[in-house]
């Protein structure tokens, strides 16, 4: 039913297996391991960009908590309402909570899958989905410290008696697997918890804490003594990756932020007037139509254009600079003369 993934995971493992069994053998258990462990890495590093995104996702998010915060004790009564405003919110920002549980979602059938393949290593098949009857007795006689991979610490001493194994050999083996690989798990948790917001904790945030911190490491304890020894060592790399992993790409972000933080307080400060300089006040800009400016007159022909032509003795006007007489006809008195004279008579 589910051979869309069994194959394909399969497949990964059948071709590590491939190259390190040039180098150790095929029927080494330390190319078997190293097989699992490059498995890991492979769907890992498929699945990294999507977690870039999500750890992206998580900062937006934090964010607008404080936005978050207000729709929570706006609508505390109505979760209807809330969860559509939520919705907006994150709408407006560019966030997709879905998103971020994209790449826990996808390792799911992954795990599920290599689960499936590993347990079906079993004395007397042929084939195991990519594997023919040869790669099948490869990982049955490979021996891991007197244990075969394919064992788990609950595992029927029926089966046990087919691979030829004790009982105290498999735990020899799983229980520090077992542990490893369950303080990885708190480890990985504990990082992504602390670098949650404050302000953006709920009731539900904590108990989903709690959760990862502690339930989740004691479910990979109590789960090793049904697990085979490959998964194992499948949880305990995709843990120690997970956690490697979270180092590098939160500090990769933070670089970012700081670097962008630093270019806007560069150009604030370019900006910015230099100790002891005043501030340049930028002039007012005046509505309307800018007046003309007047033009300033030219010397000496303005002066004679607008000379009044003086009068002589008889009342004639002077000659004009051009040499044409006056306009006054001798007999008549002008008005200006009118006035001078009834000024004296006064």
């Amino acid at each position: 039913m589910l051979d869309f993934i069994y194959y394909p995971v399969s497949f990964i493992l059948w071709c590590w297996h491939w190259v390190f069994g040039h180098v150790f053998g095929d029927a080494s258990a330390v190319s078997w391991a190293l097989g699992i462990v490059f498995l890991v890495f492979t769907l890992r590093g498929i699945l990294y960009k999507p977690t870039v995104k999500q750890v992206r996702s998580m900062r937006k998010m934090q964010e607008f908590a404080p936005e978050i915060k207000k729709l929570q004790a706006k609508y505390k009564n109505d979760k209807q309402k809330l969860q559509q405003e939520m919705a907006k919110l994150q709408q407006q920002h560019g966030v997709n909570p879905l998103g971020g549980c994209l790449p826990m979602l996808l390792q799911i059938p992954v795990f599920l899958g290599l689960f499936h393949v590993l347990r079906e290593f079993k004395p007397g098949k042929t084939e195991n989905y990519f594997f023919d009857e040869q790669g099948v007795a490869s990982y049955i006689d490979a021996d891991l410290f007197g244990a075969r991979l394919g064992n788990w610490i609950t595992q029927p001493a029926v089966e046990l008696g087919q691979f030829d194994v004790s009982r105290g050999a498999i735990i020899a083996v799983a229980v520090p697997l077992m542990i490893a690989a369950s303080i990885l798990t708190h480890l990985t948790a504990r990082h992504s918890v602390a670098r949650q917001n404050p302000e953006q904790a709920t009731p539900q945030t904590a108990i989903m804490n709690k959760l990862t911190l502690y339930m989740f490491p004691l479910g990979v304890l109590i789960g090793g003594f049904f697990f085979p020894i490959g998964l194992l060592l499948y949880w305990l790399s995709n843990n120690g990756w997970t956690l490697a992993q979270q180092h590098f790409v939160y500090r990769k972000i933070d670089a970012e932020e700081a670097e962008k933080k630093a270019a806007v307080v560069e150009k604030r400060n370019a900006t910015a007037p230099k100790p002891g300089q005043k501030p340049v006040q930028k002039p007012v800009q005046r509505k309307g139509p800018t007046p003309a400016k007047p033009v300033a007159p030219v010397e000496g022909a303005d002066n004679a254009a607008t000379a009044e032509p003086a009068a002589d003795a008889k009342g004639t006007t002077a000659p004009t600079p051009n040499g044409e007489a006056g306009t006054e006809i001798p007999g008549l008195i002008s008005d200006r003369s009118r006035k001078k004279s009834g000024r004296k008579n006064r």
